[in-house]
């Protein structure tokens, strides 16, 4: 009886504590939040171009209907940044990326309400972030990713490739077009 009762009462604050996360994770940045002075090196602020509210197009139909929102911004006094991404299929992304000033790359760690995680590592080359590593899917079949963002015009190009072979050989994934959110 009481493992039970101990049980329940973990279910209820375990439910409480996602409920406010959640809360503060959809809440916009504070407007004027302080910077922190130990992530003032400019590789901290390199990947600031993608920071905004944004809507996602196939870059190879910049015009068409969008196909996500996200909302990507500074967290943590600006030592890394935030994306809540929100496809109009219903997937949900959520991704901290920082830099590590010890190993010297940038890291993003991704996870979606579809039962995905996936964490890769890497840093910038010719104008562009790139970054690899495992995707995990809820099936429990592993994946490379290689993902690259780069600034492109007034807006953000996102693109990846993947691998089911260890990186023997490389697929196109996906190739999107991040433009300014219009106010509605």
């Amino acid at each position: 009886m009481i493992q039970t009762v101990r049980l329940k009462y973990l279910q209820i604050a375990l439910a409480a504590v996602g409920a406010t996360f959640a809360a503060q994770a959809a809440a916009a940045p504070a407007a004027g939040a302080p910077a922190s002075p130990h992530c003032s090196a400019v590789e901290y602020h390199q990947l600031d171009f993608w920071i905004g509210d944004w809507d996602t197009f196939e870059s190879d139909a910049p015009d068409g209907e969008s196909l996500a929102r996200a909302r990507v911004y500074p967290i943590a006094g600006g030592c890394a940044i935030h994306e809540l991404y929100e496809q109009n299929d219903g997937l949900i992304g959520d991704s901290i990326l920082s830099y590590d000033p010890v190993q010297k790359h940038w890291q993003q760690t991704w996870v979606t309400n579809r039962g995905s995680i996936m964490v890769i590592v890497g840093n910038f080359k010719d104008g562009a972030l790139v970054l690899e590593g495992e995707a995990h899917l809820k099936d429990g079949t592993s994946v490379m990713q290689r993902i690259s963002w780069e600034r492109k015009d007034d807006g953000v190009r996102e693109w990846a490739v993947m691998s089911k072979d260890g990186g023997k050989t490389w697929t196109p994934a996906f190739d999107v077009l991040f433009r300014k959110r219009k106010a509605p």
